[in-house]
């Protein structure tokens, strides 16, 4: 079994600030306490579903090209494999499908992870303005732009990585949260969440741990494809 690769499309499709991008909006909403419940449910619930259905889409469609006898490019500098899987499909007019999605599923990355991870500093820095905040947010995207361009690495590797990498820290985060909803209730006004909700989680938190263990170095690899 190939757990850098389970660890990797787990971290891809739940990873990374996602975990946290439509948390940290609902509370600038004010939408907090134990009388919102219902509507964070639901509102994760429909994130789960719509991603779900794009990812497996997304496979499908991949699936489709490559059983054809299509063999994809995913090694060098130049590396697109989701670009070519959908100009073997339809030709010239799947290229421009593909890059309308993903120009819309990149600007909405950067926008997600500049927002999610200045919120985050708003947590130490209580008294950061609106303006403040939209600076860090330019200088973040900024910084993570250098450091894309310095690495050097293929972008479908770097992709590939990104998805692992989130799959590694994913454990730390469910870790909190699995803490949280055993021990600490107090920081939930009260709230207990279903015990078999807390069992799954803590089951799920365990195997995250014991598969980024094992997945470490072949997720890191990745940065060595040039």
């Amino acid at each position: 079994m190939n757990f850098a690769m389970i660890t990797t499309i787990v971290g891809g499709t739940v990873g990374g600030y996602i975990s946290y991008a439509g948390a940290h909006r609902l509370l600038d909403k004010g939408m907090t306490g134990v009388e919102n419940i219902a509507a964070v449910s639901s509102a994760a619930t429909k994130g789960i579903l719509v991603v779900g259905l794009m990812r497996y889409v997304l496979f499908l469609a991949v699936l489709g090209v490559v059983a054809s006898g299509v063999t994809l490019d995913i090694s060098s500098q130049v590396a697109n494999p989701a670009s070519q899987a959908f100009q073997h499909a339809v030709g010239s007019i799947g290229v421009r499908i593909f890059g309308f999605i993903f120009w819309a599923a990149a600007l909405t990355s950067v926008i997600g992870a500049a927002y999610t991870s200045v919120s985050f500093m708003t947590v130490f820095n209580q008294k950061m303005t609106e303006r403040q905040r939209n600076i860090a947010t330019i200088i973040f995207i900024a910084v993570s732009l250098v450091v894309y361009l310095l690495l050097g690495t293929a972008p479908a590797a770097l992709l590939v990585f990104a998805g692992g990498f989130n799959g590694l820290i994913l454990p730390i985060g469910l870790t909190i949260f699995v803490y949280v909803g055993w021990k600490r209730a107090d920081l939930m006004s009260g709230y207990k969440y279903p015990r078999w909700l807390l069992w799954s989680g803590l089951v799920t938190c365990a195997l995250t741990w014991y598969m980024g263990a094992l997945s470490v170095g072949a997720i890191f690899n990745f940065l060595k494809v040039v």
